[in-house]
């Protein structure tokens, strides 16, 4: 970077304080960074009030921040003003505690473990769409939230708590769709008795009554139930300490969140491309009959469902559920060249980076047949990058990915899913990425739909 831009702040929205950077960063925050980039560039600056931030669009200086330089930033300002719901989980810990945590909860996500939770994810798949009816109209949104709930709910805690997992879920979902408000957030304290920090507080306190009351349960008990809960509470580090209630109260609502939320949106962005791209549907649904022929999938099958795999990947392209990071800086020195001080705020936008044609051709298509031929490798390292990267990259990746296959085949097997005409399906960029209205949806099953076919075909047949 030449020396021209040293001691300088980088250009950009000069609102100032009458219409602030905030205004249209919190109305529609894809919408901003998208033309953040366009109008300046890989490094723009944001002011917003006293607060300066920088906002930075190549991957290159994106892993000077989430790995070369790692040490030098903490998490943002959002999830650090959300930490009366999250507490000190992973997703918003810092320093050495983070470190101890890391360390502690990495065994519950071994590939062992995790690839136990397989025919759970399918089991509870195909108990969903035994109730599924062809012609049905249904919020394909909810039916994924509902599903990963019991899922979330099984492998964390091994128990088909369907009512705790529904209370839960369904405060954490009120939460982030608060959390949504990025100004609210960031100006108004938690603890200001405000009617919708009030709100908060009951969700926050109704969820921790629930998981206070499962994780007293399993301590009494004694019993290692193969699940998550049961990983995180024999976990012991170097020096003979183990994890206490609020640890494990803040990493479980971290991972209730991780495997919920986030597995359900992707999902329902998926079946929504999917919807619209009846040629990529096509394509799945003829290696899911040519590699299961019928039966439910495995572990040992995704291997084998390569172009299944493609597809989440693209989904997670256009569609991630991490959409946005943030950091903030606690050492001085420069990023991409700029100087950066303690205090100040770096973003980055997976939204932004993932839809940039200098690394995808014809970006705003969903195409997964981009992912043949090892073009992950051929990427810049933070080209893609849904889940992180760094030593903060998320830690449930594996699990996500393997849910998000096996979800995804045990379904498209039996069902196609036809958007409702005229329902609105738009972006809420919150923490995750969530379909504001949900995703409407007909479902048509694929068995009637091919009785039917061959119904139309003898008849013509006849005819002739």
């Amino acid at each position: 970077m030449a020396d021209a831009t040293r001691n300088k702040f980088p250009p950009g929205p000069t609102d100032g304080f009458k219409g602030w950077s905030f205004g249209p960063l919190n109305a529609n925050p894809l919408e901003y960074f998208t033309k953040l980039a366009r109008d300046y560039g890989d490094v723009a600056g944001m002011r917003v009030l006293n607060f300066k931030s920088i906002f930075i669009n190549h991957p290159d200086a994106i892993e000077e921040v989430l790995v070369t330089n790692a040490r030098k930033f903490t998490k943002g300002k959002v999830l650090r003003a959300n930490r009366h719901v999250f507490g000190e989980g992973l997703l918003t810990s810092e320093g050495e505690f983070w470190l101890r945590q890391r360390r502690l909860a990495q065994p519950a996500f071994h590939r062992g473990r995790i690839t136990s939770y397989a025919s759970t994810m399918v089991e509870y798949t195909q108990r969903l769409i035994e109730d599924w009816r062809d012609g049905e109209e249904r919020d394909a949104h909810k039916e994924m939230m509902r599903l990963t709930l019991q899922i979330v709910g099984k492998t964390l805690f091994d128990a088909d708590v369907a009512r705790d997992a529904r209370d839960v879920g369904k405060s954490l979902e009120l939460l982030l769709e608060i959390g949504a408000d990025f100004r609210r957030t960031i100006l108004i304290p938690h603890w200001v008795p405000t009617p919708t920090n009030l709100r908060v507080k009951r969700e926050v306190a109704q969820i921790e009554k629930i998981l206070y009351r499962i994780i007293a349960e399993r301590r009494a008990s004694g019993r290692d139930a193969g699940d998550l809960l049961s990983m995180l509470l024999a976990a012991q580090d170097e020096d003979g300490s183990r994890m206490t209630d609020k640890q494990l109260r803040d990493e479980t609502i971290t991972l209730f969140l991780a495997g919920h939320e986030t597995t359900a949106s992707t999902l329902s962005w998926t079946w929504w491309l999917l919807a619209q791209n009846p040629a990529v549907e096509a394509k799945l649904h003829a290696e899911l009959d040519s590699v299961l022929g019928g039966r439910p999938p495995s572990f040992d099958d995704l291997p084998r469902l390569a172009y299944t795999g493609h597809v989440i990947t693209e989904s997670l392209r256009l569609y991630p559920a991490a959409w946005g990071m943030a950091r903030l800086v606690v050492e001085d020195h420069e990023v991409a060249g700029y100087p950066v001080t303690k205090g100040m705020g770096v973003a980055m936008a997976q939204w932004v980076v993932h839809r940039d044609p200098r690394w995808y051709d014809t970006p705003e298509k969903f195409l997964p047949e981009r992912w043949e031929g090892d073009l992950l490798k051929r990427l810049p390292r933070f080209a893609y990058f849904p889940f992180g990267g760094g030593p903060r990259q998320c830690i449930g990746n594996s699990f996500a990915l393997m849910e998000a296959a096996l979800l995804l085949a045990t379904i498209a097997q039996k069902f196609r899913l036809r958007l409702v005409a005229n329902h609105p399906v738009v972006p809420l960029a919150s923490i995750t990425l969530r379909p504001r209205h949900g995703v409407r949806v007909l479902l048509e099953s694929r068995q009637q739909r091919g009785l039917r076919d061959n119904s139309i075909s003898a008849q013509s047949a006849v005819a002739d």
